[in-house]
């Protein structure tokens, strides 16, 4: 894994700002129950975001302190459309653990 040092770029993808780093929440009845429960918080997030960029952006926006983040790249579904096979478009999921004391209100 490369680790990127103060002041050095980035080898793919754009400079991110923290608003174009979290693209939206996803709320669904597993992500409101870790969010309760866990403090964990589920988001959409720019496919060439790095785990440093995504705790800075969350942190920055929300205004709340960020313990872990886990990502993964979720696939598109196979769907179909008037009898031709084809697929949804597959994104990047971030789940992002907070400090104990620390929330977002999502709605």
């Amino acid at each position: 894994m490369l680790r990127l040092k103060p002041g050095q770029k980035r080898e793919k993808g754009p400079q991110l700002e923290p608003h174009q780093i979290i693209i939206r929440p996803l709320v669904t009845e597993k992500s409101l129950h870790r969010a309760e429960r866990n403090h964990a918080y589920s988001f959409e997030v720019n496919q060439y975001a790095t785990k440093p960029e995504i705790k800075a952006a969350v942190e920055e926006l929300f205004g709340v302190r960020v313990l872990k983040v886990r990502t993964m790249n979720r696939l598109g579904k196979p769907r179909r459309f008037r009898g031709i096979p084809g697929r949804t478009s597959g994104y990047k999921k971030a789940v992002v653990l907070l400090h104990p004391e620390d929330h977002i209100n999502l709605f």
